[in-house]
């Protein structure tokens, strides 16, 4: 399908760039590696007047530890983070799911910006930030603005950002203690969006009971969301697989798959038992040292 005409501009830096999106409130899609937002407009799924490109727009994709946090780039590629020795040290769970994102080309030039501000609700990296409890930086000519994760993803395709805001920096506490994380994803085959994705990040305490979890689902609800249910469940327990599927159940129960070319709805159901066990295994194991 031919995309509709649309103006095109390459702001030079982001003071420019978020003074061109106040001036066409409501018209312009910011771009940032394109392989979320392009298809979309080929589809005419989505019809921006204008597309803002942020590839001259310097300072947005390096990943830095800043005190007891990380701090990402909104225009850091999934290479990028696949290849970051520091973060992938701290967060195992970041490079679990860069490898798995696209091909090559895709990791090579697609961000994380770009696949949490497009939201869609079989995307990866959506799960695993709530699994982490991430916090999202929003510029904008008025300032800056910090939102948490969680509460982000608010239905298909939608999110908590303003039309004049650009999603420069997510931040992610440095684990603390015996922690660990991962993230596990059904394909149909490698690079696809997830069938079913679970994210788990776990501490445990000195007594070797989880005192920390959080659990994040993909592909299996109109946007992606935190297991709340199972993270209830989890916390204050003696990890060890029984436990962890009673858990991944209650985390089934809450999500709300729709049947279609990746499979019905009720083997969707399942898989997050499946995917979150092992999601919660993983986790474990690296805890454990």
């Amino acid at each position: 399908m031919i995309p509709p005409v649309f103006d095109y501009v390459r702001p030079s830096d982001l003071g420019e760039a978020l003074r061109i999106l106040k001036e066409r409130e409501g018209e312009a899609k910011v771009l940032s590696g394109g392989y979320s937002l392009l298809p979309l407009i080929k589809l005419r799924l989505a019809q921006p007047a204008l597309l803002v490109d942020l590839r001259d727009v310097g300072g947005l994709d390096g990943i830095s530890r800043i005190g007891d946090e990380f701090r990402i780039g909104g225009r850091a590629t999934h290479r990028r983070i696949l290849e970051d020795a520091a973060l992938g040290t701290a967060l195992p769970i970041m490079p679990d799911a860069a490898a798995g994102i696209g091909d090559p080309q895709i990791r090579n030039w697609g961000t994380i910006g770009g696949s949490v501000a497009h939201a869609d609700p079989a995307a990866d990296w959506p799960a695993v930030l709530q699994a982490l409890r991430a916090s999202i930086v929003l510029q904008s000519t008025n300032g800056e603005r910090i939102v948490p994760a969680r509460g982000f993803f608010i239905d298909t395709f939608v999110t908590g950002i303003e039309p004049t805001e650009i999603l420069t920096e997510i931040r992610i506490a440095v684990p603390a203690g015996r922690t660990g994380g991962s993230y596990q994803k059904l394909e149909r085959r490698a690079g696809d969006f997830s069938t079913v994705g679970a994210a788990a990040q776990m501490t445990l305490g000195a007594d070797g009971r989880i005192s920390q979890v959080g659990i994040g689902l993909t592909a299996v609800g109109d946007a992606p969301f935190a297991a709340t249910d199972a993270e209830d469940a989890l916390r204050g327990a003696q990890p060890g697989d029984e436990m962890f599927r009673s858990a991944a159940g209650a985390a089934s129960r809450q999500s709300r798959p729709a049947t279609d070319s990746h499979g019905p709805a009720e083997y969707k159901r399942a898989m997050v038992i499946e995917m979150t066990v092992r999601a919660l295994r993983a986790a474990l194991a690296r805890a454990q040292g």
